[in-house]
This record gives structure tokens, sequence and C-alpha cells, in this order.
């Protein structure tokens, strides 16, 4: 059965709990609100499935010089209102349209983030936007299977851990699922957010039941795709949001991108690098300025990543509605470290937690107090941004791996 004796190697796909026969696993939270499988030994029937489906136990083979693209949706609507590119949006209307499915993350009712499925047009507008959140997967592998199974087609998007989970769970392949993840920088605490947006909400004098949308990457006016908003939009306003602040200024944005309350298995990823066994990687074409610098309107770039020829001929097949542009794996990788390495746990990553199950601080006193980067990071980051605005980082980059 399945043990998790190190919180790094579970990354809460919940591969075991969808797969086990006598429903004995269930995914629990711990005290930092992230999901582990839990085993009830009196069901147990020694079947070993749980160890045969884990991702950690059997990790994926990198692939290698994958075909790469930069590319922007052509509905600017579309684009406006995505994360990136607007890519995605395109890959699930193309299975919508042909009768398919579309499994992605949305907001449930409480402002936790949940794995659903969709079958009309109209439902993927909940997948797009970044939610910087772990998902809660439940029975949506279950549920794709019985979808694939029936012959319908099925596009199952998540991060690369969850479609790991998801092909292992699977254990065979199926030519009408198209597997989609993105590059992935980890997924923060949801009781971090949770209690985080309690306090934004009683500040407000407000409450959670009176949210409309939250969206952690809004990219309209005064903010663009380079500035991101975080916004919290309330019913029957008619404002621009009646909370508005830089997306990575705000305390739960510094946190996270200071990797204070990451999973811990975000610091150990066994998915990174292409081996999740996904058809198609997306993400942000962050240097696309230097790259391609016609692209860069300040509106959204996608880097596309065709993984298999599976993945090849479904983007080819919606190439007509993107402007898309072939590039040199070897010199995007450069813009995108997190598709490749894991980030290191924050050396007060423990400190935070403690004080923060006291409850006597805000987030925002917490990040302040434990988030801040070591003065050699500090620098570090100072001095390649400075390069990469100056456009020599990429250079050196470039001559360092011998590419130039």
């Amino acid at each position: 059965m399945i043990n998790i004796t190190d919180k790094q190697d579970c990354c809460g796909c919940a591969a075991c709990y969808n797969v086990c026969p006598v429903k004995c696993i269930e995914m629990r939270a711990d005290s930092e609100g992230f999901l582990y499988p839990f085993v009830n030994t009196e069901l147990c029937i020694e079947c070993g499935l749980c160890l045969q489906v884990c991702p950690f136990i059997n990790p994926g083979v990198r692939v290698k010089d994958p075909d790469a693209y930069a590319a922007i949706n052509k509905d600017e609507f579309i684009r406006m209102n995505s994360s990136s590119g607007g890519v995605f949006s395109t890959l699930a209307e193309s299975i919508i349209v042909a009768g398919g499915v579309v499994f992605g993350a949305r907001w449930d009712s409480e402002w936790g983030v949940k794995h659903d499925f969709t079958e009309t047009l109209e439902g993927v507008a909940a997948f797009r936007g970044s939610k910087y959140l772990q998902s809660r997967i439940g029975d949506s592998y279950v549920r794709a299977k019985d979808f694939l199974d029936a012959g319908r087609k099925v596009l199952f998007s998540g991060t690369p851990c969850q479609i790991a989970g998801l092909k292992r769970f699977l254990r065979k392949e199926y030519t009408e699922l198209l597997a989609v993840d993105v590059i992935c920088h980890g997924t923060p605490s949801p009781k971090v957010f949770q209690s985080y947006l309690a306090q934004l909400v009683k500040d407000k004098t407000s409450k959670s039941s009176e949210i409309r949308n939250i969206s952690f990457r809004h990219k309209k006016k005064p903010f663009s795709w380079h500035n991101a908003g975080f916004m919290i939009w309330r019913n029957g306003s008619t404002d621009d949001g009646y909370y508005i602040e830089p997306s990575f200024q705000n305390a739960f944005g510094k946190g996270f991108l200071a990797h204070l309350y990451l999973r811990p298995s975000c610091h150990n990823c066994m998915a990174k690098g292409l081996r999740s066994g996904s058809d198609i990687t997306l993400g942000d074409f962050w240097g696309i300025e230097h790259y391609k610098p016609a692209m860069d309107d300040n509106k959204g770039v996608s880097l596309v990543f065709t993984n298999t020829s599976h993945g090849s001929k479904a983007y080819r097949e919606v190439s007509s509605k993107l402007e898309t542009h072939c590039v040199a794996y070897e010199n995007v990788e450069q813009f995108c470290p997190m598709l490749i390495a894991s980030v290191s746990a924050h050396k007060n990553r423990k400190k935070f937690f403690t004080e923060f199950a006291l409850e006597k601080n805000s987030l925002a006193t917490l990040v302040a107090r434990h988030g801040k980067k070591p003065l050699t990071r500090r620098c570090y980051l100072l001095a390649a941004s400075v390069l990469s605005k100056a456009g020599v980082l990429p250079v050196l980059r470039r001559v360092k791996k011998g590419l130039l």
C-alpha cells in the first residue's frame, strides 16, 4: 500500500485515490493545507495498484528536443482573458467542437480550486487564467477514463505532476486523449490562500460569498502581461474590481515567489523536464522581447512545446487560429528555467508555518518577516534583470551552453 514517509515524495496527484478498487484511500489535508493519501488498512486488500500508479515511484522519461513555438490567439477577447497567449482555449474549443470533453482547474463556491470538466464552449472560460493553487483532482481521472472508454475525445489539462498521475492511472495509451500540462513554478498552500482571502474580505467588511471572480493575472488596463494585477470582483458591482493590487507585490504573490509556502514535493519535482507524459506543454514566453520583439505587444505570448506526434497533430489542426512561429528549443529553454529545475525551499519555510498556525499575524506581516531572499540571491536577480533588459543575458547563457 502507499505509505508517505517523506512529504517531498508525494505531489498530491490523487492517482492512488482514483485507482483504489475498494476505495480505502482518502485524500486528507495536512496542517499546511496540502492533500495526502490516507489508507484505511482495515479495508486495504494489498493489490498494489496504488504503488503502480504513483509517479514518484514510477517517474517518466524526459522528452528530448521537442518542437517549440511562440503563439498568440488571433481572438483578442480570448487572449486578453487568458494568462499568456490564449492557446489553451483554442485547443479546448477544437475538442468540444469534435464532441469531446475538456478537463481543467476552476474556482469552486468557496474560492478553492478544483478539477472539473465541461462539454460546452461556454464552460471552457472557467478554466482560463492561471490559478496559483493546487487544484483538487477528486475523481477526475476516473471520469476522464469513462469518457475515453466510451470513445469520446478528452483534453485533460493540469500541472505536470497531475498529468503524470493521470497517465499512470490510465495504464495504457488512448488515441482520443490530448494531455496538456503547464510550465509550473510550484503550488502554494491552499490554506494560506484561504487565510489571505478571509483577511482581505474582512478588511473590506465583506463576505467571500459576495465575490464574483478572482484573477491572479489580470492584464487589462491599468495592468498588462508583463505587469499583471491581482483582482477580486464583487457580485453586483460595476467597478473594475473591489480589490486591486499588482500581482506579485501583494502578500500572497510575494510569498509565492519567495518559495515560502510551496508544497514540499515542488522542491523535488519528478515531472519537470517534460517528463509528465503530456502531449503539449504550455507556458508564458518570457523573453519574447529578445527572441521575437515584434510579437511582444504586452498582451501575452504563449510558449508551446509539442512533445509527441499526437500533440504536434493537435497543434497543427488549430494553428490557423493562431499567430504561431517555430522556435529552436535550445534557444527558448533559457527563458523558462521552471521547465527544467525545481525551486529551492526557503530557509524560513518552517518558521513561517509555525507562526502561521498561531493565527496572530497577517500574511503580509509573516511574508515581510520571513520571505526575504538572501542578499546574494537578491544581488544575482538584480544583475540578471539589468543584463536581461540590455539583451546581454540571453547571449551569455548561450555562450555558456556552447551554442555560440
